[in-house]
């Protein structure tokens, strides 16, 4: 697989790709945890962590939706 990886993209776009692939899985952990800290009710929160596990964009669109609203708030301060 990665010797595939690096006959497509070469050397610079395999380094790209897989610093790319790591920084998402971050954000998707990072995503997931925020989501389950979160109280909700128990039906609520397994439609939520459903949604993030099997929609993996799902968690970092949360995440960074999350980050605006947070900066938005520190603004007002």
């Amino acid at each position: 697989m990665l010797e595939t990886l690096y006959n497509y993209f070469g050397i610079v776009g395999s380094l790209l790709a897989a610093f790319l692939f790591f920084m998402f899985f971050v954000f998707w952990m990072a995503g997931v945890a925020g989501i389950c800290l979160r109280d909700r009710p128990p039906g609520r929160q397994l439609l939520f962590f459903s949604l993030a596990v099997f929609i993996p964009v799902y968690p970092v669109a949360w995440l960074i939706a999350d980050m605006v609203k947070q900066r938005k708030q520190l603004k007002r301060l």
